[in-house]
């Protein structure tokens, strides 16, 4: 044995009776500074309890966007004579209207995962949440597809239950949201790197950044098996790759909307609607089926509720005014909260304030299922649907997705390329205002043809294929796996233990801020000033990508010291903020 092999053997030792252990038994060995310089590496397994969950996701993501697609078309048109109808719909309310309602509802998704987090923190668990949220989400599904029926439409009554099941479905829907993608991380519950020995891979089921295990030994962890090889398990990998699965079936689930957009046209909204509703059923049943596989964590406690106490408390005190063993000792005796919880708020809101800058990035992503749609109207379709567009967007994202985390991102791993965080966000944002630029050329092009030119409609449409519009689809859909996926796996590593759900919440509220922005941009969703309006949203995005990265650029350095900081190691975390602030 050399004297490389002592000095490791030696620092290993050390550590063996400090070692963690994962849920199946296996010690958690640390990688050395050695370690980190020559090994590769490479993302965990995922737990089989983390896939129900993902299946969870598909079914609730089926039954929002199949309800979804049709919901431009319900809104906006006539209800036709009869069925196939070349342009279905119901309201008669026009393209202002249902942008408006789509903004809404968009808006509503958005701020009820607040709700469901407190719930969830509070009273109930995510668990027991999501299936309480899952329920109310039923009810409004049978009210939605109860007044889609003709005799519902023709006597005036799909209006009103329009409006009371979006507001009930809505409320589900963000119950399950902040909820959903916090319990699907925690069915892995590493949150350190740690040195794993793994055999060559022997068949082609396996990835780029996977082989089959070797027990590892506590304290003999430098003995490797002829053709084995060790490897460094990174908790970041692994969420990337988890969270990268999880949006897969979120998008495996959107496609429902071209069955619905087809029953839409061909039968009627009421079997676009009946079909989601009973996909969701099976989504309850899941929920129950894997009471006994997923790890359930209880609630901690009303930590939304403290957060908010001191954000009150600190307009008088200052942040670190308001640890306990600085206020006065009046106000310190009814304080439910401790120094360390300050801490942690401090370094959750640094973290995520890079959230600030997403809802300008979500109005991009609205114009998808809103604007987008009614110029597709306009267009010649070639008997297609104009709302089934809308689809490019996931059937690109699922060919995409599994080419970035099978190739693409353990590509750049093995280069010893840190794709942080914070630039894969920002490439996110760039490829949103290319989306926007591009769709703003297509309506341009829609203005300079005939016959109708500025002024084209459903019914008066120009002579451009729709065939156009899908580039921007695309687009849209590579912004999401940079912006979006990133930003569901930054809200989890970045929140301390016990306010995952608080900070999922709040970055899924930064969507609802960007439908308040859809919202300011209504009075201008119409013919010809649409065109100034995807210029506009397309500068403002171009404008905040290259300032959001030099703003939070430097992020991505400490990106792996910020996600160790916890309550479990006391040192390490003041090695990390002295490291931080040297």
């Amino acid at each position: 044995m050399d004297e490389k092999d002592i000095k490791y053997e030696s620092s290993v030792h050390q550590h063996v009776d400090e070692l963690e252990y994962s849920r199946t038994g296996e010690p958690l060995i640390p990688p050395t500074e050695e370690d980190w310089a020559n090994l590769k590496e490479m993302a965990d397994d995922i737990p089989k309890a983390a896939y129900l969950v993902i299946l969870i996701e598909f079914c609730e993501r089926f039954t929002y966007y199949g309800l979804t697609g049709p919901f431009q078309n319900y809104i906006q048109n006539p209800a036709p004579e009869s069925y196939p109808a070349e342009l279905p719909g119901a309201m008669d309310r026009g393209q202002q209207t249902a942008t408006a309602l789509n903004t809404f509802f968009q808006f509503w998704c958005y701020v009820t995962p607040i709700i469901g987090a407190i719930v969830a923190d509070q009273y109930f668990g995510k668990y027991n949440t999501i299936l309480i949220f899952s329920c109310l989400y039923l009810v409004g599904l049978i009210i939605l597809t109860a007044t889609s029926i003709p005799s519902a439409i023709e006597s005036g009554a799909t209006f009103p239950g329009f409006v009371v099941s979006i507001i009930i479905i809505g409320l589900a829907a963000g119950g399950i949201k902040s909820n959903v993608s916090p319990l699907v991380a925690e069915q892995y519950g590493i949150a350190k790197p740690f040195v794993r020995t793994i055999k060559p891979k022997v068949s082609s089921k396996h990835t780029v950044d996977e082989g089959d295990h070797v027990p590892a030994v506590a304290g003999n962890s430098t003995e490797v098996a002829p053709g084995s090889r060790r490897v460094i398990i990174s908790p970041q990998a692994t969420y990337q790759k988890l969270f990268n699965m999880f949006y897969w079936g979120i998008n495996v689930g959107s496609l429902a909307a071209i069955t619905t957009i087809v029953l839409e046209q061909q039968v009627g909204f009421w079997a676009a609607y009946l079909l989601p509703t009973l996909v969701f059923i099976p989504c309850i049943l899941t929920v129950l089926a894997g009471r006994k596989i997923y790890v359930i964590n209880p609630p901690r406690g009303s930590i939304f509720v403290e957060a908010f106490k001191v954000i009150k408390l600190s307009f008088k005190h200052g942040l670190e005014g308001c640890k306990p063993s600085n206020l006065p000792q009046d106000i310190a005796s009814h304080a439910t909260w401790d120094d360390v919880f300050i801490d942690e708020l401090r370094r959750t809101f640094k973290a995520c304030i890079v959230f600030c800058w997403y809802p300008i990035y979500w109005l991009c992503y609205a114009q998808m299922s809103s604007n987008m749609v009614s110029m597709t109207a306009t267009m010649q379709t070639g008997g297609v649907p104009n709302d089934i567009m809308q689809n490019i967007n996931p059937l690109s994202l699922v060919i995409m997705i599994p080419i970035m985390d099978r190739f693409v991102y353990p590509g750049l791993r093995k280069m010893g390329i840190h794709f942080g965080p914070i630039l894969r966000i920002t490439f996110g944002f760039l490829f949103a205002a290319l989306a926007m630029a591009y769709a703003a050329g297509i309506q341009s092009m829609i203005y300079n043809t005939g016959p109708y030119y500025g002024n084209p409609s459903g019914t008066n449409k120009n002579d451009i294929s729709a065939g156009l519009i899908i580039p921007a689809y695309i687009l849209i859909g590579i912004s999401e796996i940079f912006a979006n996926i990133t930003g569901l796996e930054y809200a989890y590593q970045k929140a301390p233990e016990k306010m995952k759900s608080i900070v999922m919440a709040l970055y899924l509220f930064t969507n609802c801020l960007g439908s308040v922005l859809g919202f300011a941009l209504v009075s201008v969703a119409y013919n010809p000033a649409l065109l100034w309006m995807y210029t506009g949203i397309s500068v403002a995005m171009g404008l905040c990508a290259p300032i959001f990265y030099l703003c939070h650029g430097k992020n991505d350095a400490v990106d792996f010291e910020e996600n160790a900081i916890g309550r479990h190691n006391k040192q390490q975390n003041e090695a990390v903020e002295l490291e931080k602030s040297s």
